[in-house]
């Protein structure tokens, strides 16, 4: 049988053609340009503004119904109180309430300590400007039946601000460090190529020791407010390197 020229020319091909040797390489990435990476820190300082008390209205009864109306009263009364003593209502928020069984409790022998069935347990959040008058405001409120201080925060109103300072402390910091290594080695910087934040810390802690201050409350120790709120952050900045 004879094949078309056409057809007997590509079965030629077909047949010298050598076999593949494998996939063709990938063409090799080409190095970006030198870059000079640093992180830096900044920090600043704010005196506080207002605190946060939080204490916890608790009672127990045989019933659910009981607990519940002994906290109602309770609760009545610390407002009522609060109220005397110049706290503003908007600045008494509940930031929880719950009734529970009440856990078992038992003496040093192990045995069972009798105690009403039921628990409820009202928690309020206390905000005042007083920063001076906070621990004569929290032994006032304690001095009331069924209160138990949990602990106290302090705050600034605008602490974004103070955060925001700090970042571009922050930025600054990790400018003159760039400048500083790239002026030793005979280098300039380019662009920018990359910022990232490392982390943004407030203190000292806004919470204090929980047991710290009961006690300080218990023993009528005045609580001294921090002095200041320290803002800190930390940014990672990458700049491209010129000759």
């Amino acid at each position: 049988m004879r094949f078309p020229a056409v057809f007997a020319a590509i079965l030629s091909l077909a047949v010298v053609a050598p076999p593949a040797l494998g996939p063709a390489p990938a063409l090799a990435q080409q190095p970006g340009p030198p870059v000079v990476s640093v992180t830096g820190t900044g920090e600043v300082e704010r005196v506080p503004d207002f605190a946060r008390i939080f204490i916890s209205v608790v009672n127990q009864a045989d019933t659910i119904g009981e607990a519940v109306e002994a906290n109602n009263e309770a609760t009545s009364r610390a407002l009522s109180r609060l109220a005397e003593l110049g706290v503003e209502r908007d600045d008494i928020q509940t930031s929880n309430f719950e009734v529970f069984d009440t856990p078992e409790r038992r003496d040093r022998d192990g045995n069972i300590r009798p105690s009403p069935a039921y628990t409820a347990s009202h928690q309020l959040r206390v905000i005042t400007r007083d920063i001076d008058g906070v621990g004569q405001l929290a032994g006032e409120v304690l001095a009331l039946d069924g209160m138990t201080f949990q602990s106290i925060a302090w705050g600034l109103d605008r602490s974004e601000d103070a955060q925001d300072e700090a970042r571009r402390l922050a930025v600054a910091d990790a400018r003159r460090q760039a400048e500083v290594l790239t002026q030793a080695a005979g280098v300039a910087m380019g662009a920018i190529r990359q910022i990232s934040e490392g982390h943004v810390s407030i203190g000292p802690r806004p919470e204090m020791d929980q047991m710290m201050m009961r006690s300080a409350v218990a023993q009528a120790v005045p609580i001294v407010p921090p002095a200041f709120i320290r803002y800190g952050a930390s940014v990672r900045v990458e700049w491209e390197l010129t000759q």
